[in-house]
């Protein structure tokens, strides 16, 4: 390892430590909301030509159930509806709220404080309906459109997607760390990564109900992403952090070379490029979200691409008769839960084992890596089920590790009735709400449901391994873990919501973790939430009733 890899990681791992909330002191972050600064929520290039998409309401089909399952559904035409309908289901407005006299939209990729750091765009080939030629496209939610970037020759783009199948597109994503950095500080480069694993999840689940794949370009560099977005050019504007491109269409599954040739992507830096990015905030405060960005840069080179093999598969569920695009449109974001609402076990035990990773369920077939991430899980009110705190290890060939590194679970005993593919272990039983509660940082959500859990993921092991870069990777993985818990709660009837905040090493000690060989990155809470009354819920676009 040269001494750039090493001090990059020593950035990253700097970062983590400084960024730590303490139960006596919180990571370093504004002290109030300067509302004249913050930042616009809609990211738009002015001058750029807009190409409007279609607005699909949500039908019967597909099954919700049957879209986590690779190849179950035929694949439908990739053209404008199709695109239409991938954007819709995973970036687009979902909602509008109102009250006195203020109104903001609701996503369907949910974000820490709803501040969506998250920007998308779109690569494509000639799209019957929505283009002749190729082009680049940033995508614009509040309208619901694209806007044209750039013009690709179909030469330049067929010599950039030879390795790939035909009919790929690629969906692209970029972060704005401002928009969380006004409110979280220091700490918003991790949530700023939270959210694009949502957003890549969003992305998977929505190109699944399509009969679609997605997977992660991920031998790309930020470099060279940065010239296939547009965003390395000069502005004034906030500038957009690259993070990764996904390739989407129906045989991306059978892609075995990811490397997208080197020399075209180069040619991407002499298109025109078109419109300006607008600036969000008048002013800004620098809370040091460029040190761990750029530490975390990745070089063009191989991707992750090994899985455990006791990974998966994780077996089948049965099919609930609850439409796919339903529960994505209405996912919320619980703020309060009701503290009596419980669930049975046999449902608790079927949102555990959707979060299973393997080589072929949704979402997580997107990411090439192996899975780093446990659920250390609080159960409060789950029938059949002694409240305590449990371990679903989600890569069985990692158990013995985590359960070395746990040293104060008073036992790991396999939970009652659990099927065969979950494994999950009960640590301890005893009533966990206060504990819960403390630890995330004294919020009652985290007690008031029927369970919630912090996602414990293996550190210092992979950052040795791949480098830096991986460090956002582990948040990826987190977020995409907590989009499938959204979506199983929405499934069910009930609601969830992401934690971000959380004293750190307080979780660490209630399992008995002693170094950074694991590490806590996202807290998550499951129940029946409570409304607030007070908000005016509004159609997500004028002309959608």
């Amino acid at each position: 390892m040269n001494q750039t890899s090493k001090e990059a990681l020593e950035t990253v791992r700097r970062y983590h430590q400084v960024t730590k909330h303490h139960v006596h002191r919180f990571a370093p972050g504004p002290g109030y909301l300067d509302w004249d600064t913050q930042p616009d929520p809609f990211r738009r290039y002015d001058g750029a030509p807009l190409i409007g998409l279609d607005k699909i309401p949500p039908t019967g089909e597909p099954r919700y159930d049957e879209a986590f399952v690779e190849g179950r559904h035929s694949p439908v035409l990739l053209n404008r509806r199709g695109i239409s309908q991938l954007f819709f289901d995973s970036l687009a407005i979902s909602a509008w709220k109102s009250t006195s006299g203020s109104r903001w939209a609701l996503r369907v990729n949910p974000s820490s404080g709803n501040l969506h750091p998250t920007e998308g765009y779109l690569l494509c080939g000639p799209v019957d309906g929505l283009c002749a030629g190729p082009v680049v496209c940033h995508y614009a939610p509040k309208e619901h459109a694209l806007e044209v970037r750039a013009k690709v020759g179909l030469g330049l783009w067929e010599t950039l997607c030879q390795q790939c199948p035909p009919e790929t597109i690629f969906v692209g994503f970029t972060s704005v760390h401002w928009r969380e950095a006004w409110k979280y500080g220091q700490r918003a480069y991790r949530y700023c990564q939270h959210d694009l694993g949502h957003a890549v999840a969003a992305v998977a689940i929505a190109a699944a109900g399509l009969g679609w794949q997605t997977r992660l370009m991920d031998d790309l560099g930020t470099a060279e992403l940065a010239r296939l977005l547009g965003t390395e050019r000069e502005h004034a504007a906030e500038p957009e952090e690259p993070d990764v491109l996904i390739a989407v269409g129906p045989g991306v599954r059978g892609i075995t070379v990811r490397t997208l040739p080197e020399d075209p992507v180069q040619h991407f830096a002499k298109l025109e490029w078109l419109g300006t990015p607008n600036v969000l905030s008048p002013d800004h405060l620098d809370w040091g979200m460029d040190a761990p960005a750029t530490a975390a840069r990745k070089p063009r080179g191989p991707s992750p691409s090994t899985r455990s093999q006791e990974s998966g598969p994780p077996g089948s569920l049965p099919t609930r008769p609850v439409p796919l695009r339903s529960v994505i449109r209405q996912r919320r974001s619980a703020v309060a839960m009701d503290g009596q609402t419980k669930i049975d076990r046999d449902l608790f035990y079927r949102m555990l084992h959707r979060t299973v990773a393997s080589q072929d369920q949704v979402p997580f077939s997107t990411l090439p890596w192996t899975p780093y991430i446990h659920l250390a899980i609080f159960v409060h009110r789950v029938d059949g089920l002694p409240p305590g705190l449990y371990m679903l290890v989600r890569d069985k060939t990692q158990r013995s590790g985590l359960e070395a590194a746990c040293t104060r679970a008073a036992s790991w005993v396999r939970a009652p009735g659990c099927p065969e593919e979950v494994d999950l272990w009960c640590l301890s039983q005893s009533d966990t709400k206060r504990t819960a509660q403390a630890v995330s940082c004294t919020q009652d959500i985290a007690s008031d449901g029927c369970f919630s859990l912090g996602m414990v993921a293996e550190f210092e092991r992979p950052l040795n391994h791949y480098g830096a870069w991986f460090y956002p990777r582990l948040f990826w993985e987190a977020g995409a873990i907590g989009q499938v818990l959204y979506l199983e709660a929405e499934a069910a009837g009930i609601r969830s919501t992401g934690i971000g905040c959380y004293f750190d090493d307080a979780m660490h000690e209630i399992l008995g973790l002693e170094d950074t060989t694991y590490q806590d990155l996202y807290h998550f809470t499951v129940g029946g939430a409570v409304e607030d009354t007070r908000l005016t819920t509004l159609p997500a676009y004028p002309d959608l009733l």
